[in-house]
């Protein structure tokens, strides 16, 4: 079987990581394939999953007995390791379920960490999921109905994590993250105002942060697929610890661009907060305050990256709030 990445994940490991060590990992991403195919239990791929994600290659594959499966090729600065750690803490529950032992095909001591500004050198984690339907999303629902389902799911996640656990806390990820937002108004003073807005809203959520529970980090409707066993899974978690709030506030800016494309943008946004949060029993304060800050960073992240367009989505959906 032919291993082409989709373009969409070349693209994007350029604009993450630099364009030369993107091409350095995609030109092993045959050989990582191949190694992960033939380290599982008699594993047939049939063909990549297209147009696929943007931090990895996912190959459709059946396993010996014929059940179908998806073998998961990530570079370990994606953090494959603490995906993998995550969906076995849930055990299903709520999300995509892991097909192999534990720890198989794990990346090697040199990963990269949580702040890696490549992909990494290292072998690439195979992460061997059930097979779900990745070409059905929540965002294929109605707006309403995609949002109470993806309440529905992203609830489940909210549980005690693992004992003796190796993920970031809220606040670690949004201190690293806020250099760059930093960065960002140095280099554009127009965005100095919603950069510092921002912080100041973060440094007052982290103070009075009281929950520490295992949250998806990366939740929204594209996240959320359908399946046989259960009707709504979610994928590709970035799995961090801390509030519910958090989690919450990428949800509230998903469709960003529609709403923008409509008259009522601003009021409709700020109802999906005070919705979300009162479905969810979230206060509604730090779910406003954790969206403005995962808005702005996204915003200016995607500036950085050269995705202009996007960029500005974000950060004009961060000033209507």
């Amino acid at each position: 079987m032919g291993c082409e990445p989709p373009r969409r994940l070349e693209r994007a490991l350029g604009e993450m990581y630099g364009d030369a060590a993107a091409a350095d990992w995609l030109a092993g991403l045959p050989g990582l394939t191949e190694r992960a195919l033939t380290a599982g239990d008699g594993l047939t791929a049939e063909r990549v999953a297209a147009p696929g994600g943007r931090s990895s290659l996912v190959v459709l594959v059946r396993r010996a007995d014929g059940t179908p499966a998806a073998l998961k090729i990530a570079p370990p600065a994606a953090r494959p390791d603490l995906e993998r750690a995550a969906l076995e803490h849930w055990n299903g529950w709520g999300a995509v379920r892991t097909l192999d032992a534990p720890g198989a095909g794990a990346s090697g001591p040199g990963a990269s960490g949580p702040g890696a500004s490549g992909p990494g050198a290292d072998d690439a984690a195979g992460l061997l999921l059930e097979r779900l339907h990745h070409e059905v999303s929540l965002r294929s629902l109605p707006e309403a109905k995609a949002l109470l389902e993806a309440a529905g799911t992203v609830r489940r996640l909210w549980v005690e994590p693992p004992a003796g656990h190796g993920f970031e806390t809220v606040a670690e990820r949004t201190a690293r993250q806020s250099a760059g937002m930093r960065a960002a108004a140095e280099a554009d003073p127009e965005l100095a105002p919603l950069v510092e807005a921002a912080l100041a809203a973060r440094a007052e959520l982290v103070e009075g942060a009281s929950e520490l529970l295992l949250l998806h980090g990366n939740f929204r409707q594209s996240k959320v697929l359908s399946g046989e066993r259960a009707p709504w899974l979610t994928v590709g978690p970035e799995p961090l610890v801390g509030e519910r709030a958090y989690d919450l506030a990428r949800l509230v800016r998903d469709r960003a661009e529609d709403l923008i494309a409509a008259s009522g943008g601003p009021v409709t946004a700020r109802r999906r907060v005070k919705k979300l949060a009162e479905s969810l029993e979230v206060d509604q304060a730090r779910l406003h305050g954790w969206t403005l800050f995962r808005a702005v960073e996204s915003g200016t992240r995607a500036l950085a990256e050269g995705r202009r367009q996007m960029g500005e989505v974000n950060l004009e959906f961060a000033g209507w709030l």
